[in-house]
């Protein structure tokens, strides 16, 4: 898929806050970052983790208060994607909505493409 004609990774507003709040309670701490291993049961799943530091080859995709860091290969998989935070009855988590692909797991931690 040709990523340059999708839009640029985005936050929604609720991620963009809640990503400020966790990233404020841990000293030290910049960024979430957000990349795309290889595995889980659909080929390839998200990873998130609080970083201090962007590195060289990192986009950096801000939204209000909120930083998060990607890796140019997990980007080639993200664009066009949003992250959004949900609370529900079973628990709260980042959600990736990502039109690249083509099917997910049923607890959207992994994801395959087309």
């Amino acid at each position: 898929m040709d990523t340059l004609s999708l839009a640029p990774f985005r936050l929604t507003d609720r991620a963009a806050a809640r990503i400020a709040d966790i990233v404020a309670m841990q000293p030290g701490q910049a960024a979430l970052r957000v990349e795309v291993l290889a595995g889980g049961c659909n080929g390839f799943q998200y990873r998130f983790n609080l970083d201090a530091s962007k590195t060289d080859e990192d986009i950096v995709i801000e939204h209000n208060d909120a930083l998060v860091f990607i890796d140019a290969a997990s980007m080639d998989l993200l664009a066009g994607s949003e992250l959004d935070y949900t609370e529900a009855l079973m628990g709260a988590h980042f959600a990736v909505r990502n039109p690249n692909a083509a099917s997910s797991c049923g607890c959207g931690t992994s994801f395959s493409v087309a």
